[in-house]
């Protein structure tokens, strides 16, 4: 199939795409990188009336460190973020996970804006993002504002952005000391949507667990936050009982739905897979 038709609109600015938004109503789109959202025209499962281009907005290509936060412009590529010496160092979680994300050829045209406001809840950066409590940017015709990643996804495929406002960045908090972190997913071959996925962050003392934050991707509606695995890992040393009551726990916080990767049962036990695997690896790291 063929895209069907539509304006196009190539914005020098955050405002004009913003006055293209509130002129053209709900219909209109952003155009990011576009490697979803084209295929998804294709398919004509998306109809917008209008396509808002932002790759030449300036000042969204950015990642710099701003306080105690990273910040990254909505237009960053995969592939800049997988090269960017600054995330590796101060968010490397997000670093760890840029590997998994499809293939070569999107992640060099792909971006992290785009893939934040899909909200895609089989994509890497959502997890990642609620995982290290994240802020996503927003800028509308009322003015800017932040919403925390816990917040920010709602459900499949739907954000708390207004259909007049755009995503142009997202801040992360700088790593703190004694903070390990695991990204790991299973798919039938790698690039591929995954069955299930796991961005792991805890904080340790010496050997003692003090905080954690499991979120796992493509196991609900959204990235979905393991609240009863996380409080059965704090005050552990991370040892083999911790992570079985860990796992255990898993039953009460996830109830995944079937899809083309995988029914409920086998996410499930995935998921309780790359826990122990996550675990297991942190309590050895230094």
């Amino acid at each position: 199939m063929k895209a069907p038709n539509f304006d196009y609109v190539r914005a020098g600015s955050v405002q004009q795409a913003i006055d293209e938004l509130v002129a053209r109503g709900d219909s209109a789109q952003i155009l990011a990188g576009g490697q979803s959202l084209m295929a998804m025209l294709n398919l004509r499962l998306s109809t917008p009336s209008c396509l808002i281009d932002i790759a030449g907005v300036p000042g969204l290509r950015e990642i710099e460190q701003v306080g105690k936060t990273v910040r990254i412009g909505a237009m960053v590529t995969h592939a800049q973020l997988q090269q960017s010496a600054l995330i590796a160092d101060q968010v490397p979680l997000l670093a760890q996970t840029v590997p998994h994300v499809a293939h070569l050829a999107i992640r060099n045209s792909g971006t992290i804006g785009g893939s934040l406001a899909l909200a895609d809840p089989a994509a890497e950066y959502p997890a990642v993002a609620v995982a290290l409590q994240a802020n996503i940017l927003l800028q509308g015709p009322r003015g800017a504002r932040s919403v925390a990643a816990d917040a920010f996804f709602e459900g499949f495929y739907r954000t708390a952005r207004q259909p007049d406002e755009i995503l142009v960045g997202v801040e992360f908090p700088i790593a703190p000391a004694g903070r390990r972190v695991h990204f790991d997913e299973l798919s039938r071959r790698r690039g591929d949507y995954a069955m299930v996925g796991l961005a792991a962050a805890l904080d340790f003392d010496g050997a003692r667990i003090t905080a954690a934050r499991l979120a796992y991707l493509a196991a609900g509606e959204r990235p979905v936050l393991a609240r009863q695995a996380m409080a059965a890992l704090v005050g552990t040393s991370a040892d083999d009982k911790a992570i079985q009551a860990a796992q255990q726990a898993l039953d009460a916080d996830l109830d995944p739905p079937g899809d083309l990767q995988a029914d409920p049962a086998t996410k499930k036990h995935l998921a309780r897979v790359l826990l122990g695997r996550c675990i297991q690896q942190l309590r050895q790291a230094t």
